[in-house]
């Protein structure tokens, strides 16, 4: 018998001084079983660095031909595709294909050998950003997951906070790959 998805509810009030973005979004998440608080809260936070009216959870885990959060315009063509955690070259090659912009968070102690691993083959591709999250800001982001949460993302000259009932956590990034380095 599978086991079925948990569902999580947000209150997500995101004030992004740098796009000039300010939105309250009700988010309903659904985490997958194999799924972890920590990956989760990734999710969410990817969510609120990208927040726009068009963005929504895909099925991601459950689902090999989507992202864990994507956004199509009204066409249905691809615009921003993201992926959670350490996917292997060929969706991330897969993803580039299909949609204009790809954002990769990774994170964990493993994020480093992913990456070693990965980055020649990636080298090439002008659509994609690698954002690496360091493990104290994951596992602090995972301290504030809760069945119905409130959170608020402040956005301001590229530093970023989340959080909570639980307090707010600085997030703490590197960018390993963007376009504007090529």
């Amino acid at each position: 018998m599978a086991l079925n998805a948990t569902i999580f509810k947000a209150d997500l009030q995101i004030a992004d001084m740098d796009r000039h973005y300010y939105h309250n979004h009700g988010l309903t998440i659904a985490r997958h079983p194999s799924e972890t608080d920590e990956r989760m809260m990734v999710r969410v936070l990817a969510f609120a660095r990208h927040a726009h009216e068009a963005l929504v959870f895909a099925k991601g885990l459950s689902d090999t031909d989507e992202p864990d959060i994507w956004q199509k315009d009204l066409t249905g063509a691809i615009e921003l595709w993201i992926e959670v955690g350490q996917p292997d070259e060929k969706r991330i090659l897969k993803a580039c294909g299909r949609a204009d912009r790809v954002f990769v968070y990774t994170y964990g102690h493993a994020a480093n050998i992913w990456w070693n691993q990965v980055n020649p083959k990636l080298a090439r591709l002008r659509n994609l950003t690698v954002v690496s999250l360091a493990s104290a800001t994951t596992q602090a982001l995972a301290e504030l997951a809760e069945r119905g949460m409130q959170l608020q993302c402040t956005v301001q000259d590229g530093d970023v906070w989340l959080g909570g009932d639980g307090g707010m956590v600085p997030i703490e990034m590197t960018i390993l790959m963007s376009p504007q380095e090529r």
